[in-house]
C-alpha cells in the first residue's frame, strides 16, 4: 500500500507521513506526561515509525533518491560543517546539566534520534524530492517553510508563544540551510548528523549562567537569535558554492 501511494504521488505520500509523524508525536508526548516517564512514548513510537520507513526505503532502493549516501562535496568546501557544530553547541557555553533524570535522558535521546531521522527523510527527502520533480525553487521554499511550521505543535505542548514563534522562524531558516546542504552535497547525512547533535544537546545544556543574568525567557530568545544569525550566514555561504547537477 505504501509503495503504491509513493509511486502514485510522492508529495501526497510525504504529506501523509508528516501528519502521521506530527500528530503521533504530539499524542505520544501527552502519553509520556500521563505515565510520568519523560519521552518514553515518543521514543517507542519514533523507533517503530522510523523502522517502518527505513525498511520501505531499503526495499524500494530509495537510498540515493533520498540522499542517504556519502556527501559528494569535500568537507573542506563546507567549512568542515563547523557552523553547524556552533549552532548545536552554543547554549552549552552558558552551562551544562541534565534536564531530566537518567531514564528520562536516555528516552529523550532515543526520541530525538528518531525525530531527526524522520524529519530529514520526510522533509528533506520525500517532500523535497517530490516537489523538485515539478519545480526546484518551490521545493526549496515549501519544504523549508513546512519544516518550520511543523514546530507549531510545540505551542500546544506548553511552549511560550513568543519563544515558539522564534523557534519556528529558526526552524524555517535551518530547514532552508539543510536543503541547500543537500543540494550542494547530494546527501542528507550531514543534515542528519547536525540535527541529531543539535536535538540531543537539549538534554545536556542548562544555560543557567545566562538565565541567572537575564531570566529564562530572554536567555532562550538570545540563544535562538544567535543560532538564527549563524544559520543565515552559513546558508548564504552554501548558496554561493558551485552547483551540482540535480539528483534524480
Amino acid at each position: 500500500m505504501m509503495k503504491k501511494m509513493f509511486e502514485k504521488n510522492e508529495i501526497t505520500f510525504a504529506i501523509l507521513l508528516i501528519v502521521v509523524y506530527v500528530v503521533g508525536m504530539s499524542v505520544m508526548q501527552r502519553l509520556s506526561d500521563a505515565i510520568g516517564i519523560n519521552s518514553f512514548a515518543e521514543a517507542v513510537y519514533g523507533m517503530i515509525l522510523s523502522g517502518i520507513i527505513f525498511l520501505f526505503i531499503k526495499r524500494n532502493d530509495l537510498m540515493r533518491h533520498l540522499g542517504l549516501i556519502k556527501p559528494e562535496t569535500p568537507p573542506s568546501r563546507m567549512l568542515f560543517y563547523i557552523p553547524l557544530f556552533l549552532i548545536g553547541s552554543f547554549s552549552a557555553f552558558f552551562g551544562l546539566g541534565l534536564e531530566h533524570n537518567f531514564a528520562g535522558t536516555i528516552f529523550h535521546t532515543l526520541a530525538m534520534i528518531c525525530v531527526v531521522f524522520l524529519e530529514e527523510v520526510i522533509f528533506r527527502g520525500f517532500l523535497f524530492k517530490g516537489i523538485a520533480k515539478q519545480n526546484l525553487k518551490q521545493a526549496v521554499v515549501i519544504s523549508s517553510i513546512t519544516f518550520g511550521i511543523g514546530h507549531i505543535v510545540n505551542l500546544f505542548n506548553g511552549y511560550d508563544p513568543l519563544q515558539n514563534v522564534i523557534q519556528i522562524i529558526l526552524a524555517v531558516m535551518v530547514g532552508f540551510m539543510l536543503v541547500m546542504i543537500f543540494l550542494r552535497t547530494g546527501s542528507i547525512i550531514p543534515c542528519i548528523a547536525f540535527h541529531a547533535f543539535n536535538n540531543c544537546m537539549t538534554a545536556f545544556t542548562s544555560g543557567e549562567r545566562l538565565i541567572g543574568k537575564v531570566g529564562e525567557q530572554k536567555a532562550q530568545l538570545i540563544i535562538l537569535a544567535v543560532n538564527l544569525i549563524i544559520a543565515a550566514a552559513f546558508t548564504f555561504y552554501v548558496t554561493k558554492l558551485p552547483k551540482r547537477e540535480q539528483i534524480q
